[in-house]
């Protein structure tokens, strides 16, 4: 699916209005107009951007692959069809997630939901069927589907990963030594992400945090930390192969780094993202450590706090370890940019992520107040 956006037509604009059309979304479509004579119009710009929001995607008003996919994803309901485990295709859809979601409900671990049909989701619900007495077969067929309507929720009082995740986080105990993050400097190669003129130098967002990860790399490695970046200096790769990769590696954390623009050049500050759906479903690990990550660099940087935000990009959903995207302010903004391009600058934020990489694996009693920590007192803290 190449990028749809307002304006565009033929066959590929016929077939995202026809699927908007299928949710609901926009009223039906002339049937009669032929499929390259279709117009994306600011009526699907506007659905298209109500979908979005609702699915904590990029609000845009532009298809690109990861919206095409949300999209598809979306016209499955549960019901509709018969789901099971394919190691070669494995099946994707909101019925699948709707799925993981109830499992999660009623305390299977299914990871997170994530809307793939996985080995984890086959196991949860092996364990349910034999649970309720049905054959523990891993496919969700008519009677598994009765069965799931007439048993409500299991865990009450709290996010049903609340408990599993904190644990995972307690037995991984407060040393940082001998753990292993992924760090994912976004874009590269063909896709050099936001770009800004300031005088004779083009400064771009693929370029800035691929220097910011080594950065970050070389003040992991200096405390025993095991730290990989997604991506070479020209190498380009998708969301969802940036958190297969993470995934393939075993990583405890990810860490997505990138670069925001706007038309308006008073747009400024840093905002942090987490994994979260509209349902409820959340990493609440990814949501601390997001939560971490933004009070620290906001607190060493004076950049403006714009938050921390729940989204459902592939590289926070897909991976199966706490990920956090990290938006580091505005290359379209004059005082960000002069701040983004000081080499010092990118210092001081690889030490705001450190950290807060410290600070989410300490128990609570241990914590400390943000901006209090600095690299000579985290590698005294390093445990045996």
């Amino acid at each position: 699916m190449q990028f749809i956006k307002r304006g565009t037509t033929g066959p590929a604009a016929a077939e995202v209005k026809s699927t908007l059309v299928t949710l609901g979304l926009i009223a039906d479509a002339d049937t009669t107009e032929a499929p390259e004579d279709v117009l994306f119009d600011a009526v699907c710009e506007l659905a298209l951007r109500e979908f979005q929001q609702a699915r904590g995607l990029s609000v845009d008003g532009v298809v690109g692959p990861e919206t095409w996919r949300s999209l598809v994803a979306a016209r499955w309901r549960l019901g509709d069809r018969v789901l099971h485990r394919s190691v070669s295709e494995p099946l994707l859809g909101d019925d699948v997630r709707t799925l993981q979601e109830r499992l999660l409900e009623m305390g299977y671990d299914v990871g997170r939901a994530d809307g793939i049909f996985g080995q984890r989701t086959e196991t949860a619900l092996r364990a349910f069927q034999r649970e309720v007495g049905l054959a523990a077969d891993g496919t969700m067929g008519t009677l598994t589907m009765r069965a799931l309507r007439q048993l409500g929720r299991k865990v009450v009082g709290g996010r049903p990963q609340l408990l599993r995740e904190s644990a995972m986080l307690y037995h991984a105990g407060p040393a940082l030594s001998g753990k292993r993050v992924v760090i994912d400097p976004g874009h590269g190669g063909n896709d050099p992400g936001m770009m800004a003129q300031d005088g004779p130098m083009t400064w771009t967002e693929a370029h800035l945090v691929y220097d910011l990860a080594n950065r970050l790399e070389g003040r992991f490695s200096a405390i025993g930390v095991r730290a990989d970046l997604t991506r070479g200096r020209d190498h380009e790769r998708t969301g969802a192969e940036r958190a297969a990769l993470a995934n393939t590696l075993g990583a405890d954390l990810l860490i997505s780094l990138h670069i925001d623009s706007n038309p308006n050049p008073a747009a400024n500050g840093v905002a942090t993202y987490h994994f979260g759906t509209g349902s409820g479903v959340s990493s609440t690990v990814g949501e601390r450590l997001a939560g971490l990550v933004q009070r620290e660099i906001a607190a060493r940087t004076g950049l403006l706090d714009c938050h921390t935000h729940a989204k459902t990009w592939e590289i926070l959903r897909l991976t199966r370890m706490p990920a956090v995207q990290i938006e580091l302010g505005y290359l379209s903004s004059p005082i960000d940019r002069q701040r983004l391009i000081d080499p010092a600058f990118r210092d001081t934020v690889a030490e705001a992520i450190l950290i807060a990489v410290q600070r989410v694996f300490l128990p609570v009693e241990a914590d400390v107040k943000t901006g209090s920590l600095d690299l000579s007192a985290l590698k005294a803290m390093q445990f045996s």
